[in-house]
C-alpha cells in the first residue's frame, strides 16, 4: 500500500490496542503517545517521558510489533522515543513523589472531552448522569457520597471528571485523583515524613474525585488514611464521587466500617449500553472526530461491539483509521475487512430472543407462560412480569414497544417496570442474586476478561 503517514498508522494501530490492553493501562501507557516516523520497517513512537518508554519497551513491544506488522504488512520494529509533548502530565504516568506533591489541589487534571454535554444518556446509565449531575450542581448537599460502579470501559471515569469540570465551573474547589495515586502519595508522606501536608491537600478541598477506589481494598493503612480523609470532608459537607469496578458489598477485604461509609449516600451502577445507547454514542462520536458515516456502517460497528464504551470507539476509531490508511470511504464493506479479525477473536453469540428470556424467568419464578404474560395481578407474578420486561431491556435489542408488545402493555408500562426493577436491585440482595441466576441460564459459557 506504499509508505503512509506515521500518525495516521499509529492511530489505526491505538483503535486495536485499545480492544487489548485494559482502561487504566491504555490511559497510562499508550493515551499521551504519537506516531513520529515511518521508514525502512522502523517505526519511532513518541512518548512523553522515560518512564512511559521503558515500560512499553520492556512490558508491551511484542504485542504492539505484533498490531503494526499486521498494519503495515512489513516486518515493522518500534522504537520509543522521548519527544517532549505533554510534560505537564507526567504525574499521570509515575506517582513518583517529587512529581505527585507537585501537583496543587486546586488545578486538577481532566480530560476536556468528558463533559456531560458530550455523554450519551441510555438507559443503562440514566441515573448515574443524574445523580452525577446533581452533586455537580450542589456539591455536598444531594448524595454525598456519590458512588458510582460497574465494569470496564462504561463511562464512570467520564461521569466523575463531568461532575468535577461541573464544579470548577461553579468555583468549588476540586481534587481528582485515581485511588492508586492516593496510595502512591500516601506512602510517599510517610517515607518523607510530609503527612501533615498530605492530609492538607486532602482534606481542604470542596470537591473529592476518587476513581477505581477498589484499588486500595485490603491495604490497611491507606484505608485507614482514606477513613479519616472521608469524615472530615463529610462532616464538613464536602462532596466525595467515587467510582469502582463493583460495589462496596462486594469488596470483601474493605473494612466494614469504610463500606458503611460508602452506603451513606447514593451508589448507583452503569450497566453496559443497549443497541440504541450504543448507536447514539457512534453518531455522536463520529459527528465530533470527522467526515460523515453513512448509517449502515455505524449500525454494523454498534452490532460487532457489545461490552462496553470504550470497545465500541475502539472499533470506530479502527474503522475511520484504516479508511484512511487505504484513502477510500468508510463503506460497510470497508468496516468488516477492518473489523473482521475482532470479530474472529470474539465469535458473535447467539443472539437472545424475546422467548428464551420470558421463558428462563417463568422456569425461574415457577409460573407458566401463559400467566405471565396474563393480566393477573398477585405480587409474585407482577414482579416476574417486570424482572422479564427488565431483562428483555437489559439483554435484547427490543424496543420498548416490542417488549410492551409481549406482554399486551405499552411502552410506558415497561418502562416503568424497568426503572423499578432497576431501583429494587440496589435495594434487595435477594432480587439482585435472583437476576443474576437468571443471566447466568441466559449465558451459560460467559466469556473471559474484561
Amino acid at each position: 500500500m506504499g509508505v503512509r503517514s506515521a500518525p495516521e498508522i499509529w492511530e489505526a494501530a491505538l483503535g486495536e490496542l485499545q480492544l487489548q490492553v485494559s482502561k487504566s493501562n491504555y490511559r497510562t501507557w499508550l493515551g499521551k503517545t504519537v506516531g513520529l516516523t515511518y521508514q525502512d520497517n522502523q517505526f519511532i513512537v513518541g512518548v512523553p517521558n522515560t518512564f512511559v518508554a521503558e515500560y512499553l519497551d520492556k512490558n508491551q513491544r511484542s504485542l504492539i510489533e505484533k498490531t503494526l506488522i499486521g498494519l503495515t504488512r512489513g516486518d515493522t520494529r518500534v522504537t520509543f522515543q522521548v519527544n517532549g509533548w505533554h510534560h505537564d502530565t507526567v504525574e499521570s504516568y509515575t506517582g513518583r513523589d517529587d512529581i505527585a506533591s507537585a501537583i496543587p489541589a486546586s488545578v486538577p487534571r481532566f480530560n476536556p472531552k468528558y463533559t456531560f454535554n458530550s455523554f450519551v444518556v441510555g438507559s443503562s446509565n440514566r441515573m448515574a448522569y443524574a445523580a452525577a449531575q446533581g452533586v455537580a450542581e450542589s456539591p455536598g448537599h444531594s448524595y454525598n457520597p456519590l458512588f458510582i460502579y460497574g465494569g470496564p470501559g462504561l463511562g464512570k471515569t467520564h461521569l466523575l471528571q463531568a461532575a468535577g469540570q461541573a464544579a470548577v465551573t461553579g468555583h468549588t474547589q476540586v481534587l481528582y485523583v485515581s485511588a492508586e495515586q492516593f496510595t502512591n502519595e500516601f506512602i510517599t508522606a510517610i517515607q518523607h515524613r510530609k503527612t501533615e501536608e498530605f492530609r492538607n491537600k486532602y482534606r481542604s478541598v470542596g470537591m473529592l474525585l476518587i476513581d477505581d477506589i477498589h484499588f486500595i481494598s485490603g491495604k490497611e493503612q491507606t484505608e485507614e488514611s482514606f477513613f479519616h480523609t472521608f469524615n472530615d470532608l463529610h462532616n464538613a459537607n464536602r462532596q466525595i464521587v467515587i467510582t469502582s469496578d463493583r460495589p462496596p458489598q462486594a469488596m470483601p477485604l474493605l473494612s466494614e466500617r469504610l463500606r458503611s461509609r460508602f452506603e451513606w449516600g447514593l451508589i448507583t451502577d452503569i450497566q453496559p449500553p443497549d443497541f440504541e445507547t450504543r448507536l447514539a454514542i457512534l453518531r455522536t462520536r463520529a459527528e465530533q472526530d470527522g467526515p460523515a458515516i453513512a448509517p449502515q456502517v455505524l449500525e454494523f460497528i454498534a452490532q460487532q461491539a457489545h461490552q462496553n464504551v470504550r470497545e465500541l470507539e475502539g472499533c470506530l476509531n479502527r474503522v475511520t483509521a484504516y479508511a484512511r490508511l487505504v484513502r477510500a470511504e468508510p463503506t460497510l464493506e470497508l468496516a468488516a475487512e477492518a473489523l473482521q479479525d475482532i470479530a474472529a477473536k470474539h465469535p458473535e453469540k447467539t443472539p437472545l430472543t424475546a422467548d428464551l428470556v420470558i421463558d428462563a424467568v417463568a422456569i425461574d419464578f415457577k409460573i407458566t407462560l401463559e400467566d405471565i404474560k396474563s393480566r393477573k395481578r398477585d405480587k409474585e407474578t407482577a414482579l416476574a412480569r417486570q424482572v422479564a420486561m427488565y431483562l428483555l431491556r437489559e439483554e435484547t435489542d427490543c424496543s420498548l414497544a416490542q417488549i410492551g408488545k409481549e406482554f399486551g402493555r405499552d411502552h410506558s408500562t415497561v418502562m416503568h417496570a424497568c426503572g423499578k426493577i432497576a431501583a429494587d436491585i440496589e435495594a434487595s440482595a435477594c432480587l439482585r442474586r435472583k437476576i443474576g441466576d437468571i443471566k447466568k441460564t441466559l449465558h451459560p459459557h460467559p466469556t473471559n476478561g474484561n
